[in-house]
C-alpha cells in the first residue's frame, strides 16, 4: 500500500487565476492538481497525492485563522502520511501560507510536513520550525524542485534519518548532521583557494550572510528650497484601499496624489498593514505618514515643498527582493520629478 499525501497549492497553480483570483477561499479536490502530478510521477508508485487543498494567497493572508481551521479539518479527515505544500518559489504570500500551514499541521495534528521555496521568500523564516526545500526564485525551477521534494518526502514517510541539508536539499535548520566528505578538509580548502585566486567559481562550506551596504547621500544643502517626498512601508492608503495592497507579503506598491491634502483624516485614509494594531493609524494616518507636519514645515519655509505624490506598501512579510524592486522603480520616478530627499516611515 502506498503512502498517502495531501498537497496544498494556491489559486495560480490550481489554474483558477492569478492575482485577480487570490481571494478564493479554501477548497478540497480529489487527487493531484498542477504540480501534484509531478510529485506523483516522482513518487514512482511508493506514494500518492490523494487530495489537493487550494487556497487563494490573499484569502490566507487576510483570513489566516479561518483558513487554517478549514485546512486542518480536512487534513484530519484524510489522515495522510505526509502534508506537502508548494513549492512557492519566490511568491511571498504563497510562501508565507505554505510555511505557516505546514507548521500548523505539524504542531496540531502531528503529521509530517514538507514545503519548498526560494531562500529569500518570507516563508523561509520558518526554516528552523518546518522542513523547507530550497528552490529557484521562479516556477521555471519546478522540474528540479519536484524530484528533490519527492525524494525527501519519501525519506520522511519511510522514517529514514535525514542527511545533511547539502545532501538532501533542504534549507539549513540549525541542526548539525555529521557526514563524511570524499576529500579531506585540507584538500578541499586548497582547491577553494586556488579557484578563488584563479578567478574560478567555488562554493564556500561556511557561507556568511550578505547584507546591502548603502552609503548615505550628502546632506541637503538648503532644506528651504528642497522638494521632500514621503514614502512608507506602513501601508497608508486612501480609504478603501483602492489598489488592494495586501496586508502581508505585498506584491505591489501604491502611488497616491496628495495635492491640496493638508491632513490625513479617518474619513479619507487608513492602513492596509496586517502586522500591527491598525486602530491608531486608522484614527489618524498622519501618525504613520506625517503629511500634516510636512505641510506646516512647508508653510513655515523650513522645506521648499512637499512632493505631490507619496509611495506606500506593506513591509509585513514582504520579500526583500520584492521590496528592492518596488524601491528601484519609484526611486526613478522621484529622481525624474526632481525630488531632493525622501522621508521613509515604517511602523
Amino acid at each position: 500500500m502506498s503512502f498517502r499525501v495531501v498537497h496544498y497549492i494556491n489559486q495560480f497553480f490550481a489554474q483558477i487565476g492569478g492575482e485577480e483570483m487570490a481571494h478564493v477561499p479554501p477548497e478540497k479536490r480529489e487527487g493531484p492538481v498542477g504540480p501534484g502530478t509531478a510529485f506523483n510521477t516522482a513518487f514512482k508508485g511508493e506514494a500518492e497525492v490523494v487530495a489537493t487543498i487550494v487556497c487563494g494567497d490573499s484569502y490566507f493572508a487576510e483570513h489566516e485563522k479561518e483558513a487554517k481551521e478549514q485546512v486542518l479539518g480536512w487534513v484530519k479527515e484524510l489522515k495522510p502520511d505526509l502534508f506537502i505544500a508548494g513549492p512557492a518559489f519566490n511568491a511571498g504570500r504563497y510562501g508565507y501560507a505554505c510555511a505557516n500551514i505546514c507548521k500548523a499541521v505539524q504542531d496540531e495534528l502531528g503529521v509530517k510536513v514538507l514545503t519548498g521555496m526560494y531562500e529569500e521568500n518570507p516563508g523561509a523564516d520558518l526554516k528552523e520550525k518546518v522542513l523547507i526545500v530550497s528552490t529557484t526564485n521562479s516556477a521555471a525551477g519546478m522540474r528540479k524542485a519536484a524530484p528533490t521534494m519527492a525524494a525527501l518526502a519519501l525519506k520522511l514517510m519511510r522514517g529514514e534519518e535525514l542527511g545533511a541539508s547539502c545532501e538532501d536539499g533542504y534549507m539549513p535548520n540549525g541542526i548539525r548532521r555529521n557526514f563524511f566528505e570524499k576529500e579531506r578538509g585540507s584538500t578541499r580548502a586548497v582547491k577553494m583557494l586556488l579557484n578563488k585566486l584563479g578567478g574560478k567559481p567555488f562554493t564556500t562550506e561556511y557561507p556568511m550572510p550578505s547584507f546591502d551596504r548603502v552609503p548615505p547621500n550628502p546632506a541637503v544643502k538648503d532644506l528651504s528650497k528642497a522638494t521632500i517626498a514621503l514614502c512608507t512601508s506602513g501601508g497608508i492608503v486612501p480609504k478603501g484601499n483602492p489598489d488592494h495592497i495586501e496586508s502581508s507579503s505585498a506584491s505591489h506598491y501604491g502611488e497616491y496624489d496628495i495635492t491640496g491634502v493638508m491632513d490625513l483624516t479617518a474619513d479619507t485614509y487608513e492602513t492596509a498593514h496586517g502586522g500591527y494594531d491598525p486602530v491608531y493609524a486608522n484614527e489618524d494616518a498622519d501618525r504613520v505618514l506625517p503629511v500634516d507636519v510636512l505641510r506646516d514645515m512647508e508653510k513655515e519655509g523650513v522645506i521648499g515643498k512637499l512632493h505631490h505624490l507619496f509611495y506606500t506598501t506593506v513591509g509585513n512579510g514582504t520579500a526583500v527582493a520584492s521590496a528592492k524592486k518596488f524601491a528601484a522603480e519609484y526611486a526613478q520616478k522621484l529622481l525624474s520629478a526632481g525630488v531632493d530627499a525622501v522621508i521613509m516611515t515604517s511602523t
